[in-house]
């Protein structure tokens, strides 16, 4: 009888200790589980700062690339300028001496003309006109120029309407045309648009023809007649291909020289 009432007490012990048994072996899988989280945890943090470590040594490889790169740059434009800057100081020595040619030109120039007026018989005129004592051609185209280059466009039209008039047959008659055109092109566009046309109708084989077209079309530009522009810069290009008003008047017609 004793033992039979001892039965359901040792049964319940039995069963706590399995239980318990159950709570340790589950408990020994969960710290297992965390310590192998853990590690892996760990493992793709050292894996994550090598990747880090690695980007920044590429990015600091790329930063020196572009500095070193920046570097060369720099130099590069400071010779280029050093460059650009001989270039234009030889180009400055150059239009002086053409400066010094062409005033030398015109000098003689000047002195041929006035012996020819000279080497004229007594109360006539020579064969390129103008009375003897007058300035030649030369002397008065040099003045004309002298007196627009100093902002003077009144006198330097006297000059040049006095060569168009003693001098109509001289090879100076087109440029004096052209210049008579720029001494207007501020106050008188319209007489100044007669002189280029002159030049282009009467003188077509000048080279200031095709600079007198390019003007033209720039003036119409300029009040807006672009369909007049338009017809001017193309007389350029099919009449003097080969000018440099040609090339401007190209880059007019294609848009880029607005």
């Amino acid at each position: 009888m004793r033992v039979a009432s001892l039965a359901p007490a040792l049964a319940v012990a039995l069963s706590a200790c399995a239980l318990k048994g159950d709570v340790r072996r589950v408990e020994t899988q969960v710290a297992t589980l965390r310590l192998q989280a853990a590690r892996a945890d760990s493992a793709r943090a050292v894996a994550l700062q090598r990747l880090l470590t690695e980007v920044q040594a590429l990015q600091q490889v790329v930063l020196d690339s572009l500095g070193a790169q920046q570097r060369r740059l720099t130099l590069s434009q400071g010779e280029l300028r050093e460059d650009v800057s001989d270039l234009q100081r030889q180009l400055v020595q150059i239009q002086e001496l053409l400066g010094q040619s062409q005033q030398r030109i015109t000098e003689l120039r000047g002195q041929i003309e006035q012996r020819r007026s000279q080497a004229t018989a007594p109360g006539g005129a020579d064969s390129a006109g103008g009375a003897p004592g007058e300035p030649g051609a030369e002397q008065l185209y040099d003045l004309a120029v002298r007196q627009l280059r100093a902002g003077s466009p009144q006198t330097a039209r006297q000059a040049l309407q006095k060569l168009l008039s003693d001098y109509p047959q001289h090879d100076r008659v087109p440029d004096a045309l052209f210049q008579l055109g720029e001494s207007w092109i501020g106050t008188s566009p319209d007489s100044a648009a007669q002189a280029y046309e002159r030049i282009v109708k009467q003188y077509p084989g000048s080279p200031r023809a095709p600079a007198a077209l390019y003007k033209l079309g720039l003036m119409a530009e300029q009040r807006g007649d672009q369909r007049a522009a338009r017809l001017y810069y193309n007389r350029v290009v099919a009449g003097y291909p080969r000018s440099e008003e040609a090339a401007l008047a190209r880059a007019k017609l294609s848009g880029r020289g607005g």
